[in-house]
This record gives C-alpha cells, sequence and structure tokens, in this order.
C-alpha cells in the first residue's frame, strides 16, 4: 500500500441493520476526526434502519438484497461493481450479515471489525448477541473487539487493531456488548483513518501500522 495523497477517502459501508456502527462513523466524519468521504451504503434490505442515517447524511444508498442473486459470487459482484461505479476505495462492513466473496482488486480493502477478539468467538454464525452470550458462558475474563481485513473465511483476514474489556461476574450478554460497542466506536474509526492516511502495511498476515508522517 502506498501513501495516499492528502484527500478524503472514499468509501463505501456495508450494513443489514440498525446502522450504529455508520451512525458512529459519520459522527467521526463530522466532527473531523475522520477523513473519509462517504460514497455509498449498501444495505442487504430495505428495512434495515440504518438507511435513515445515510439518508439524513446524504449519502446515496443502495439496496441490494441476497435472494435477488442466483449465488453469493453473483451477489458479491453486485455488490463490488457498484462500489466500483461509486470510485470507492475502502469498503467498511458495519453488521453487514451476508456473505461476499471478495474480488482481487479489492483485497486488503475491505474491513470488518467483530465484537470480540479473533481468534477467539468468531467465525460463522458468530454475530451479535451470540458472541457475548458464548463469551460468558465459557467464562473468559476478558473480551473487546477486532478490526481485520476481511478476506474469503468469516473473522479470518490481518488483524489491525483489537481493543479489550473485562468481563464481569454480573455481565449479561446486553452488558458485554454495551461495553465491546463503546471500544468498537473508537477502534473503527482509527483503523481507517490509519488507512486514510496511507499507514497500513500488510506482510502475509502481519499488518504493520506506520507512525505518521513528519
Amino acid at each position: 500500500m502506498t501513501t495516499r495523497p492528502p484527500r478524503p477517502l472514499p468509501i463505501a459501508v456495508l450494513i443489514s441493520g440498525g446502522g450504529t456502527t455508520l451512525k458512529n462513523l459519520i459522527q467521526r466524519r463530522n466532527a473531523s476526526q475522520l477523513d473519509v468521504d462517504f460514497r455509498l451504503v449498501i444495505s442487504s434490505t430495505a428495512e434495515a434502519k440504518g438507511l435513515s442515517f445515510a439518508h439524513a447524511g446524504g449519502i446515496p444508498t443502495s439496496v441490494l438484497a441476497a435472494h435477488g442473486y442466483p449465488s453469493a459470487e453473483e451477489y458479491g459482484k453486485a455488490v463490488f461493481d457498484a462500489c466500483r461505479s461509486a470510485g470507492v476505495e475502502l469498503v467498511v462492513m458495519g453488521g453487514f450479515l451476508k456473505y461476499v466473496p471478495i474480488p482481487g482488486d479489492f483485497e486488503n480493502r475491505v474491513m470488518n471489525i467483530h465484537p470480540a477478539l479473533i481468534p477467539a468467538f468468531c467465525g460463522k454464525g458468530f454475530y451479535g448477541s451470540r458472541v457475548h452470550q458464548a463469551v460468558i458462558d465459557y467464562g473468559a475474563k476478558v473480551s473487546g473487539c477486532t478490526v481485520h481485513f476481511a478476506d474469503n473465511q468469516y473473522d479470518h483476514g490481518p488483524i489491525i487493531l483489537q481493543r479489550t474489556v473485562p468481563v464481569l461476574d454480573s455481565d449479561t450478554a446486553d452488558s458485554l456488548a454495551h461495553r465491546v460497542f463503546d471500544e468498537e466506536c473508537e477502534a473503527y474509526p482509527q483503523a481507517i483513518q490509519w488507512f486514510a492516511e496511507g499507514r497500513i502495511r500488510i506482510e502475509g498476515r502481519l499488518c504493520r501500522v506506520l507512525p505518521p508522517a513528519a
């Protein structure tokens, strides 16, 4: 990855539900804490509440439902064709619950955030409250969130950033989720900003973050 010119990073955000991640990113951009240009929000359903945040922010939206395509490959092609048409340089998964194969030209250009510490409590079927309940049921003492580049396996690509929270004896899935989400709200914008500044280098599975330019 080469150093990018000093301009907002064109991104697309993919959502399936409430859009809390999208809302946080918009707020960070509006507070001049995130150097991005929201080119497109893609939702897997017209009922996603997160679309309202995009509409309020004047961000173009597209609803692409997976059941309208004969295969995951065709669905993925539609998603990434829309991103290409919008001039997107980074795709941000914001609670997107559909599998899309990632094409070669978007390798290490799709970010995801997972509400646990990968490689623990991750993989197919581990999303939302299921993750936090699994952490509690296992008796783990620490959880957190992981920002990583997505590849064609669930929760598998190179890890960019992790933040931790304690798991309390009194925790429910909801209380743990709330505490983890507070960390997500810091971690995701940070990782995206590093990408926008051209500071991320990938060496195999290792993600290096370079110091800021002098």
